[in-house]
């Protein structure tokens, strides 16, 4: 079964992964650093449940089979560009940016799964399901990104 933000014992595994970054936790790739790299993932969590708005973008990823293929089977690339919304906001200290990230995780799993959701910039129109699974992914993406 698909990891997801919804179910609580992957919920808090990948938030313990958080923990474990400290300030000066160098990245593989990419040009964050672990303060930004959490900044922008909460951002998209924000997104997600419609509490920062992105401009969206035409993309092969709206259409079915690549959006499932992304969504649940393929390794998520590097390098990807992002939306530019999701650069913007600069961090505070560490161990603020990573309780903003919880509390926000626990905005997106207090919703109804089967509710309404905003579309996702790339990806179109999603359902709760699928924002959980792909909010995961992301997630579980930029920790790789640092090594934890």
């Amino acid at each position: 079964m698909a990891r997801t933000v919804w179910n609580a014992a992957d919920r808090e595994s990948i938030l313990s992964r958080f923990e474990r970054l400290s300030p000066d936790t160098r990245p593989k790739w990419g040009k964050f650093d672990a303060p930004r790299m959490v900044v922008h993932v909460t951002d998209a969590v924000r997104a997600s449940i419609g509490e920062l708005a992105l401009t969206p973008k035409a993309s092969p990823l709206r259409y079915w089979p690549v959006n499932v293929l992304v969504m649940f089977y393929l390794p998520w690339p590097k390098g990807v560009p992002t939306a530019p919304e999701l650069l913007v906001r600069r961090p505070v200290a560490l161990a603020d940016e990573l309780g903003t990230l919880r509390a926000t995780l626990d905005r997106f799993v207090a919703r109804d799964v089967n509710g309404q959701w905003p579309p996702h910039a790339a990806f179109g129109s999603l359902t709760g399901s699928q924002w959980g699974r792909l909010t995961y992914k992301h997630l579980d993406h930029h920790l790789g990104q640092f090594g934890v």
